[in-house]
């Protein structure tokens, strides 16, 4: 089997996003009561289908969820201009808010209905960094581990060519009771 090229991994990307992006309702937010009557899969599928509304922050900062399983979450954004800091580079919150994103809700896809969390700790390390020219970045979590009253997750932005940008980690509080 071939090795797709680059033009073709950023086509596949491209139409992941613009597949993603067409499903997406209005931004909004939902309260903790909300979200926390549903399980981890209601709520990612609610959003995907335009059914819950997308984050503001996605909106914001122009990135969606492209895809997810029980333990792990993707992102995809594009950084541009509007993400850069004085220096003329994107701002290195624009790369903590992904790696964020990606992590806690792959702690999220694990927790049982009625739970939430809330990030305690973030460590970014920042390998290179990001401008316009850098095209669609994924930031990508795993959960490491998910405890009773702590979980942690460690996070990477990559681009099409698989070139790392920063990795993560965080530690998140659980709280509520599970069913």
């Amino acid at each position: 089997m071939q090795t797709p090229s680059l033009e073709e991994i950023l086509a596949q990307w491209k139409a992941q996003e613009a597949a993603i992006r067409a499903t997406l309702g209005e931004p909004g937010a939902l309260s903790m009561a909300q979200v926390s009557a549903l399980t981890p899969k209601e709520f990612f599928e609610g959003i995907a289908r335009g059914e819950l509304p997308c984050p503001p922050i996605g909106v914001l900062l122009d990135f969606v969820p492209i895809e997810w399983s029980t333990g792990t979450f993707t992102f995809q954004g594009t950084p541009d201009v509007r993400h850069y800091n004085p220096l003329g580079a994107v701002h290195g919150g624009y790369a903590a808010t992904l790696l964020d994103s990606c992590m806690g809700c792959a702690i999220h896809t694990c927790l049982q209905k009625g739970q939430g969390y809330t990030t305690l700790d973030l460590r970014i390390s920042y390998v290179r960094g990001m401008n316009e020219a850098t095209g669609p970045v994924r930031a990508e979590g795993k959960v490491v581990h998910v405890g009773r009253s702590t979980a942690l997750a460690e996070g990477r932005i990559v681009d099409a060519n698989g070139r790392l940008y920063a990795t993560g980690t965080t530690t998140c509080m659980l709280f509520g009771k599970a069913d």
